[in-house]
């Protein structure tokens, strides 16, 4: 099904008439943030975090505008009004220009891309490849070396690919937060190496409450098969587990505290309504 509506600094208009010019050189040239969110059965998931992650992504680059917090999560509650489905994404797109008034704000209704439900069950193959994002706090438009790489990853049946910096550390998927599990120790990658995402941090909440423990831990390839288990998470997807990195198999099926964690984790979401405390 179609939606009707996005917004365009602050103004919801058809979508027949969204439109970027092909002269706008900072849209051709990657000059924007976004953000993607959830919505769900009236719930619109973390907006206030959203926000504040896409205002931090626009100072990271150097983006100025004139639109608050207010202003944008304002925009994607009248949109939510407009749209009468029990769920999809919303994503805020966030353009500069050569001012800061110049700089367009919009927000768009898009059908979410769920995994298959059997990939919760046994696991998701994933690839790896060289590649470091230049601003990794940033949720850019500048997303080429992303885009071949998740390319790279489905062209081989995968799942996504896993960013593997020149020190030869795992970072993070092309558009998922990477960690390793052993008992109830949860291990990232340093934050200052990754995009900290909004499901990354609902997620060690939620994973904190239980009595997971977090630590930070610089993660090499050749390590995966130390730990009890491996798994990535997203807006979309919340927790995946990974079976298998570049064809070796790591586990035939997700350990006993991953199941767990996924568990919390949905719980979590059920009952926080949509808001980090």
């Amino acid at each position: 099904m179609e939606f009707k509506y996005f917004s365009h600094n602050g103004r919801l208009l058809p979508v027949s008439e969204a439109n970027v010019p092909l002269s706008l050189v900072e849209y051709s040239y990657g000059f924007g943030v976004y953000e993607n969110i959830r919505y769900a059965n009236g719930v619109i998931y973390f907006l206030e975090d959203h926000a504040e992650r896409l205002q931090e992504s626009a100072r990271t680059i150097g983006l100025e505008h004139e639109f608050t917090d207010e202003f944008i999560k304002n925009s994607v509650l009248e949109l939510v009004k407009s749209a009468d489905r029990e769920a999809y994404n919303l994503k805020v797109l966030l353009i500069g220009g050569p001012n800061a008034a110049a700089a367009q704000l919009f927000v768009m209704c898009l059908n979410p891309l769920f995994p298959d439900r059997k990939i919760y069950r046994d696991g998701a193959d994933v690839i790896t490849v060289k590649q470091e994002r230049a601003f990794p706090h940033a949720k850019t438009l500048n997303m080429l070396e992303s885009f071949l790489s998740y390319r790279s990853a489905r062209k081989a049946g995968a799942y996504d690919a896993l960013l593997v910096n020149r020190a030869g550390y795992i970072t993070e998927g092309t558009r998922t937060n990477f960690f390793c599990l052993r008992g109830k120790t949860i291990f990232s990658p340093p934050e200052k190496d990754i995009l900290l995402g909004v499901t990354r941090k609902a997620m060690l909440v939620a994973a904190a409450a239980d009595g997971f423990e977090l630590v930070y831990k610089n993660i090499g390839r050749g390590e995966l098969a130390d730990y009890d288990g491996v798994f990535i998470t997203s807006t979309s997807s919340k927790i995946v587990p990974v079976r298998s990195v570049d064809g070796q198999m790591l586990n035939a099926e997700p350990p006993e505290m991953l199941v767990r964690l996924m568990k919390v984790f949905g719980d979590f979401l059920d009952e926080s309504k949509g808001v980090l405390n």
